[in-house]
């Protein structure tokens, strides 16, 4: 069963916008994030506790969305 993590991360050009991954496991979606883009770094991933979105979030593993509209919600933390 997948979970679903949004993400920040930092391409060469600056920040991309806010991007969601569906994994079984936080270290899961790093790997999925990692591979998708490998110039990039990634800055946070975090559960979205209370962070609600209307877009496509994806349904199996390693389904990754980049949501234009959508900005790192304040209470979504980096865990490290």
């Amino acid at each position: 069963m997948t979970r679903l993590f949004i993400a920040r991360l930092r391409s060469p050009e600056g920040e991309r916008p806010l991007i969601t991954v569906r994994a079984a496991a936080e270290g899961e979606a790093r790997l999925f994030l990692e591979a998708h883009y490998p110039d990039d770094t990634v800055e946070a991933v975090a559960e979205p506790e209370d962070w609600v979105s209307d877009s496509d979030t994806g349904a199996a593993p390693g389904d990754i969305r980049e949501l234009q509209d959508a900005a790192w919600p304040d209470s979504a933390e980096p865990r490290l």
